[in-house]
């Protein structure tokens, strides 16, 4: 609710007034709204950058994959067992494991409620099947476009709601108290009235705020995450939450002209990997050069289409990862250019224009013979076995069965991020990070077990709020009073940023070269001299900021905070990535350590690359806090990892505990 303006330092700033604000508009965040406003809480409003920018509305990948407990009959399932899958994935609490396990259906059926078309069977059995780090059928999928059916569906029931919607606000501050660590509102740019005397500046009083940001997807610049999504991790960092797990990443090959995962049957199908030169000049086949057969060869290509995200336990025998690690050596190394080839096999394995299925392994053999695709080229196969991956990139100007498909090793998802507890409540009370932002998921997760996350974590948060945190937020003299110095902040930084009227704005190349530098060293290959230099290159580039940057119109005031926050979560994610290196961590879940005396070693024409697997430390947990202010420094903290609740569930007892809200002390 507009409850009029406020004057800070001069500059006269629209005040609103919520319970609750949501921020961000994926899967997470309009569930959370949603939630919200079935279970009570109505006076809430959502803000977001853009309605349609989100990762959840703009990402997947051949089978976009969401894993919950299983529905079929086949399978023996329970909360516990589920739980236990997670957890095993390593560095992932316990508790948190239970409570994403035991929520799955809930979450599952309501987007069937809601008209998210899951398949069923004849008898109205939720059919499954097995994604990877699972040994039950617990995957579902709505085809390649899973979560953006969800969040079409999600946004339905928030505008049926008839909850305030403030699209085109971009928040650049959590606001507190800081006498209590107690988020307590937001300031926002108003991104239509940018320029305005008051640069568009929105302060939102609210009691709890409910953060769904998504990843940060703006610190690579090798990235399958949507241009449109950037994330907003740095400025929660700056706030003091606390965050765990930021080493943790998924990487793996993908599009880069249209972002897309190239899992699934665009690897089955068994392409051809070639690189160029910058002009696309001296095209090579590089696999050939490292696979001593054609067989090896033909069979990791293959098993990219399963084993997509790349693995460091996957690299040794010729195995799958061995791809992405050759890519990265094309690309980062050579600065070379990367491509598939759908319209020709392999040469190493064609005879007349055709494949040789002779050479297949057992399993791409019987894959490929029970498709019946044994058809001449990669193109034909995919026409056979999955027209729609064709489709999409026609329908995004790519036509694969004419033209070379550019690709590289990319960022997918982060599954560290922001800390919480089991309400999902961030050590700053009434901040709750949901959704990707959010760190739950630990090293290795089952395909999908994000999509349940956003589901579960929002619902959880939206539940607290209702039976902990109800009322009103501050009196708006209270409030401002507590935050008016931390608005004073961001006014100043604005007017430091320098306005070059006749000159084009350097933003873009001074964010591209960071994020390159960033996709160099600090992606799913790490060296601990590497991310000790680019630890000092961030922080210089975040110490002198405003020196570094100059705009051409406030327009741009918008890049200008999402670089800010971008620079901010790069320091703290190298800054945890050597943590890790220096307390002797080896290569564990998506990304490789390289270490002198490791125990493995990888030999790629003139390169040696070794590395151990032994110490992953999966039994605990690194947290990580920022403080940040013209300085930056991160310090870090290992804890144990929960372990799941054992306890007995009587029903009398959790009953009453239920009835006196006892669950939520």
């Amino acid at each position: 609710m507009y409850k009029g303006q406020v004057s800070v330092n001069d500059i006269s700033i629209n005040v609103y007034e919520y319970n609750t604000v949501v921020v961000g508009s994926g899967a997470a965040s309009l569930n959370a709204a949603d939630a919200l406003y079935k279970l009570g809480q109505k006076d809430i409003a959502l803000i977001t950058e853009g309605m349609n920018r989100g990762t959840s509305r703009n990402t997947g990948s051949d089978k976009q994959t969401y894993y919950k407990q299983s529905t079929s009959i086949k399978d023996a399932d329970s909360p516990l067992k589920m739980a236990q899958t997670l957890f095993n994935g390593g560095a992932m609490h316990g508790d948190i494991a239970l409570v994403e396990a035991a929520l799955s259906l809930k979450g599952f059926y309501k987007l069937i409620d809601i008209g998210v078309p899951f398949p069923h069977d004849t008898f109205g059995q939720y059919v499954g099947y097995m994604t990877d780090h699972d040994e039950n059928s617990r995957a579902s999928s709505v085809g390649p476009l899973t979560s953006k059916y969800m969040t079409e569906r999600l946004e339905e029931q928030v505008r049926n709601n008839g909850t305030d919607i403030f699209d085109r606000f971009l928040v650049i501050s959590i606001l507190k108290d800081e006498s209590r660590e107690d988020a307590i509102g937001i300031l926002a740019l108003d991104i239509r009235n940018i320029n305005e005397e008051n640069y568009g500046l929105s302060l939102f009083n609210c009691k709890n705020i409910i953060y769904g940001t998504g990843g940060p997807a703006s610190i690579y610049y090798s990235s399958v995450f949507p241009k449109s999504q950037s994330g907003a991790t740095g400025i929660a960092l700056e706030a003091g939450a606390k965050a765990n797990n930021l080493t943790e990443w998924q990487y793996g090959i993908a599009s880069t002209k249209f972002r897309w995962n190239l899992s699934g049957t665009y690897q089955q199908v068994i392409p051809r990997y070639v690189s160029t030169d910058k002009d696309m000049n001296d095209e090579r086949e590089f696999l050939e050069d490292y696979f001593e057969n054609p067989t090896d060869l033909l069979n990791a290509i293959f098993l990219k289409g399963y084993q997509w995200p790349f693995d460091s336990r996957k690299l040794s025998n010729y195995g799958s990862s061995m791809i992405d690690l050759l890519i990265y050596m094309e690309t980062q190394i050579k600065g070379r250019r990367v491509f598939l080839d759908f319209t020709k096999n392999p040469n190493c394995a064609t005879v007349d224009g055709a494949l040789d299925f002779n050479l297949l392994g057992k399993e791409a053999y019987e894959y490929l013979e029970n498709s019946n695709a044994f058809l001449k080229t990669p193109i034909d196969r995919l026409e056979k076995m999955n027209p729609l991956a064709i489709d999409l990139y026609r329908d995004n100007n790519i036509d694969i069965a004419k033209e070379y498909l550019e690709i590289d090793v990319c960022a997918q998802h982060q599954n560290g991020g922001l800390d919480g507890n089991i309400w999902w409540e961030s050590n700053l009370r009434h901040f709750f990070p949901v959704g990707e932002v959010n760190g739950t998921l630990g090293i290795y997760r089952p395909g999908g077990s994000a999509l349940n996350s956003t589901q579960v974590g929002s619902y959880r948060a939206a539940e607290y709020i209702v039976n902990k945190y109800s009322g009103q937020a501050l009196d708006t003299e209270e409030f401002v009073e507590k935050t008016s110095n931390q608005v004073l902040k961001r006014i100043e930084l604005i007017k430091k940023i320098k306005i070059v009227s006749d000159k084009k704005s350097n933003l873009i190349e001074v964010q591209e070269k960071l994020q390159k530098e960033m996709s160099k060293i600090g992606a799913f290959i790490r060296d601990k001299e590497n991310i000790e230099n680019g630890i000092n290159k961030f922080t210089k580039a975040f110490e002198e900021f405003t020196d570094i940057i100059y705009i051409n119109d406030l327009k741009e005031l918008p890049t200008v905070f999402r670089i800010y926050d971008m620079i901010i979560t790069q320091i703290a994610c190298l800054s945890a990535i050597l943590e890790y290196i220096n307390k002797g961590g080896d290569s564990r879940g998506s990304y490789l350590v390289s270490k002198d005396n490791g125990s493995y070693e990888i030999k790629i024409e003139d390169k040696v690359l070794k590395f151990s697997l032994e110490n992953d430390f999966k039994e605990k947990i690194c947290e990580t806090v920022v403080k940040a202010n013209k300085e930056i420094k991160v310090s870090h903290n290992w804890v144990d990892v929960r372990p799941i609740p054992e306890y007995d569930s009587w029903f009398e007892n959790a009953w009453k505990e239920f009835r006196e809200k006892e669950i939520y002390k």
